[in-house]
Order: C-alpha cells, then structure tokens, then sequence
C-alpha cells in the first residue's frame, strides 16, 4: 500500500506538532474483577445495595412519571392523580420490566465498584472506564424493586411520588435502616 506525501506528512506532522498526537498518554481501561458474590450469589451484593435503591427509586419514578403524562385528569392541587388500579400496574411493571434494567452494569473507579446506569450519579465521570452489563444485573436489580414493593406497598410508594423524586429514593434508601444509610447491618456472617 502507498501512501501520498501529503497524507504522509500529515500523519507525521501530527505527532511533532505539541499536542498533537505524540503527547497524548494512551488510554486503557479494564473490566471490574468480581469477587464470587458479585459474579454468582442471586442477591445484590452489600456494597452494591445503595446503587441499587436509587436506580429503583428513579425508574420507579420515571414509569409513574410516564404514565401521569398520559393523564387528561388532574386532582384538585393541579396534578395528574393516577388511579389505585393504574399505579399498581405501573410500579409492578417497572419491576419486572426486563428492558427497565437493561442498561445497568458494574463499573469499577478508582478501586470501587459501583452500579451505574440511568438515574445514578457517582461523581465526576472517568476519562474511560468498562462498565459490565447483563448477566445477573437486570433480575438483581428487578428482584430488589419487587423487595421494595413487597416492604412499602404500592399506595405508600406512590404517596412518595406524588412529594417528589426525592421523597422516594429516601423513603426506600433513607432512614436507620435503609440500603444508603451508614449504619446498615450485615445480614449474613462472612463464611
């Protein structure tokens, strides 16, 4: 193959010339090693708990959210009220949604793994990183919305909706106990 001597110096101009491509660090990134909790156990594993109740809470909120804009009713406040039968639907849904948690993967930043995907902020984002998804993400993370549905109830869980996005990622990851608190127990003994 030849190349022209334009094309040629081109190319090699870019790499004399300060900041052109000679200056730049190669960029690398490797996959997050998971322990055999995180890649074999069917639960969510502890660390991963708090990411894990905000993406909840926030494609929660989104599927409420979605159906309240197909709404032409509104209640006496000006908010569209969905009905008993509509939100339980819809928060059953959001759970067992495949596609809800599809785009959720593992990501590991300066030594810390942690859940990333829709609704989850972790700070300032990496130049690069290689995010993990699939595998047995999606139903961990649909096995912990239905946790959620099954402690709270639907009627509480759309109470908190209606105060605010806010109000439900703390009424399900806030408190004593909940999955963000410092002061969450260990549930198992380390065998």
């Amino acid at each position: 193959m030849r190349l022209s001597l334009p094309l040629l110096l081109l190319l090699l101009g870019a790499w004399a010339i300060p900041g052109g491509l000679g200056d730049r660090a190669p960029l690398t990134a490797t996959a997050p090693q998971l322990d055999e909790e995180e890649k074999y156990s069917a639960h969510m594993p502890v660390h991963l708990r708090c990411d894990a109740c905000r993406a909840v809470a926030y494609q929660m909120q989104q599927h409420l959210a979605k159906a309240e804009a197909k709404l032409h009713t509104q209640d006496s406040r000006g908010q569209q009220v969905l009905s008993e039968s509509v939100y339980t639907d819809v928060l059953d849904g959001s759970c067992s949604c495949s596609q809800t948690w599809q785009d959720y993967g593992v990501r590991e930043v300066n030594q810390v793994k942690r859940l990333t995907g829709p609704g989850l902020s972790n700070g300032p984002e990496p130049g690069i990183s290689v995010m993990i998804t699939g595998g047995p993400w999606p139903t961990r993370l649909s096995s912990t919305c239905l946790h959620y549905l099954g402690e709270f109830g639907e009627d509480q869980i759309y109470e908190a909706h209606q105060q605010g996005a806010g109000a439900l990622e703390a009424l399900l990851c806030g408190g004593r106990r909940g999955a963000c608190s410092e002061e969450v127990p260990v549930t198992r003994a380390e065998l």
